[in-house]
This record gives C-alpha cells, structure tokens and sequence, in this order.
C-alpha cells in the first residue's frame, strides 16, 4: 500500500505593508525557502526513529551530516534527551562534535539500538545495499565494518538510487599481502561482466593502484569489483565474495531489520525489508 503525502505548499511570511495615497497598499512577501530532499529525509528519520536515551549509530555522508545535524538540534531544543552517538567515520565524529551531539567510541560490548547511514545504491525488493565507493578520505574499512555491527538500520539515500539491476563498483577489503592473488580469484569469477581495480590514493592510477594504493588503518587494500552490466542478484555477489580466502568484508549489506527513507522531490518514502513495499510518506 502506497501512502505518501505531497509537500506542503511554500509558505511565505509577511515582511511589509505599505499603505499609498490611493488607500491601496503593497506586500512585501519572502518566500521561505523550502528544505531540499535530503533534508526533508533526514528530518524524517531522525523525528521516526530516534528516541531518548538511545546509542545511536551515526553514518557518513550527505544526508547522514543532515541528519546528525538535526539531532544536535533536538537535542538542544529538549525535543529528545540523553542520546549519544557512535560515529561510524571520522567524518560523522565531527560533524558530531560540532553540532553538539555527545559521542562514545566504538567498542564490542555494548549494544547500538539503532544506526542511520548513506548508502550508495539500494537493489530494489531485497534492500541489500551498497556502501563504501570511492571517497577523497582512507576510513572505508572503518566505515565497511561499523555500519556493519548494527542490528537494526536506516538507509537513507536519493530516488533513483533505489532500483533493480544495478550497476557500478563494489568495495572489496582484502588482505594486502595477497591482494592480487585475491584480486585474480575475483577477476576470473566475474570474467567479462566486471573489472577489478585496487583503490589508489590518490587519483585514478590504473587497475593495479599505482604507486601509492590505499592502505587502511587496519592494513587493508580496497579493491573496486566494476561491473559494467546489470547485476541479477547483489546477495549472490555477496555470497561469492564471502567465499574467497583473502577477502576480509566487502561493501554490501544485507540486514534482517532494514529500513530505506526515500528522498523524492515531493515527498520522502521508507520502505521495509518486510513487506518492500512503501510504508508512508512525508
């Protein structure tokens, strides 16, 4: 069942009245400015799904910024009390700090209720999704690994990044020491649908990563499998690449208790691992 409420209609606030000779007046009307899609998203998850007292799993990206954003500003407003957030990047932990939301580090032992994230492409009707393509910074392993400790999650991403047969990279981490082994193994399984890439650091210095590959915190290569058709199933992918000694995780995420918030132009959707189906609207 589909239920979406279209965005309200542009508000305006009146500035001025000016009253002439002739007994007329003018209005000075300014418009407010609308929020942008991600915002309205962001905004819609943080209002859904983030209550008082919570550990709140705090993602990287665009509309995770919003969304940490937003919650220093509950926070401060009163709206919602005791909340504190597990930054997921170095990225989240600062725009964490800096919009006042109180930060613990990761550790094993203990429990995150609830996570929100940018995830880069969404396959349709299963949900899995694809996290950790190519960014300026070297926390993908971080990254990779956090969103990947939470039980339940919020993935938030544009409308035409949720669609079936997609397209584009996977991050693969691997183990540097035998990373062309592994990036052989992964070559021949995906022959003539994808290509096999390691993550330089800087730039794009070919297939074997040049002279300055990335090197994670935890001494790991990033391999980028590009498929250059559309992929029948993400979760077979996942599947294949868990299978393969070397390969330490990749970017695919596959959750029991998954939620995606939709940010369309007119309206924000979320749509359940359950059901797949649009649950309601904004």
């Amino acid at each position: 069942m589909v239920v979406a409420a279209a965005a309200a209609s542009t508000p305006f606030s009146l500035s001025s009245a000016v009253f002439t000779r002739r007994r007329s007046f003018r209005v000075s009307a300014t418009l407010s400015r609308e929020p942008s899609p991600l915002l309205r998203a962001a905004q819609h998850t943080v209002d859904s799904y983030v209550e008082s007292g919570m550990v709140v799993g705090l993602g990287s990206g665009e509309a995770s910024d919003l969304a940490i954003r937003y919650l220093g500003h509950q926070l401060r407003s009163g709206s919602i009390q005791g909340v504190v957030g597990v930054p997921m990047s170095a990225r989240s932990a600062s725009e964490a700090a800096k919009y006042g939301v109180p930060l613990k580090h990761f550790r094993d032992d203990f429990q995150i209720d609830f996570a929100f994230h940018d995830a880069d492409a969404v396959e349709e009707g299963t949900l899995v999704s694809v996290i950790g393509r190519r960014t300026s910074t070297t926390q993908e392993d971080d990254y990779i690994l956090l969103q990947k400790a939470t039980d339940e999650a919020v993935f938030l991403i544009k409308d035409e990044q949720y669609k079936s047969g997609l397209e584009g990279s996977i991050p693969v981490l691997v183990q540097s020491l035998n990373w062309l082994a592994v990036a052989e193994e992964i070559d021949d399984l995906y022959l003539g649908d994808a290509e096999v890439w390691r993550r330089a650091s800087v730039g794009d210095a070919g297939p074997l990563g040049g002279d300055f590959p990335i090197v994670t915190s935890d001494g790991h290569n990033i391999l980028d499998v590009i498929f250059t058709t559309p992929i029948p199933s993400l979760a077979n992918v996942a599947k294949s690449l868990d299978n393969i000694d070397g390969v330490v995780d990749h970017g695919l995420v596959m959750k029991n208790r998954c939620t995606v918030v939709i940010a369309g132009e007119t309206e924000v959707r979320t749509v359940t691992l359950q059901t797949s189906a649009v649950e309601g609207g904004v």
